[in-house]
């Protein structure tokens, strides 16, 4: 029995493999971008963060921070073709490694923003980051 897949049913934030079973590698370009976003956003929201580290293997873009001279895993995001969609995989330190999870906002995936502000709520210990602000 063949299975059909939806073009329309595609979840942006889970990058498909090739026939090879290889993923997408994230372009030079976005990884640059991505850098810089998390980079700034992390001055303007998380000022204990001295420094955003970035490592990139095929389509994963690993994220850390570093607090205090100490370097923190924070998280694993998927590349699935946009540079402001990630899927997102929160840092296990207790297995030393990444599991899918979700964002507050019950996806899987989203901004890069959004899933910085997910792991460091966790990691330095500040659940507001979870909070929705309110729209008026």
């Amino acid at each position: 029995m063949m299975r059909r897949r939806h073009a329309a049913g595609r979840d942006p934030t889970r990058a498909w493999a090739g026939k090879d079973g290889a993923m997408a590698k994230i372009p030079t370009s976005t990884q640059t971008s991505l850098w810089q976003r998390l980079t700034s956003h992390a001055e303007q929201r998380w000022p204990q963060i001295e420094r955003i580290n970035t490592r990139y293997r095929a389509g994963f873009a690993y994220i850390d921070a570093v607090v205090d001279g100490e370097t923190l895993r924070l998280c694993r995001l998927r590349y699935g073709g946009y540079a402001n969609q990630w899927g997102f995989a929160i840092y296990r330190a207790s297995h030393d490694d990444y599991e899918d999870s979700y964002l507050p906002t019950g996806y899987s995936g989203g901004t890069a923003e959004e899933a910085l502000d997910t792991a460091c709520g966790l990691y330095l210990n500040d659940p507001t980051a979870w909070l929705t602000p309110p729209t008026n």
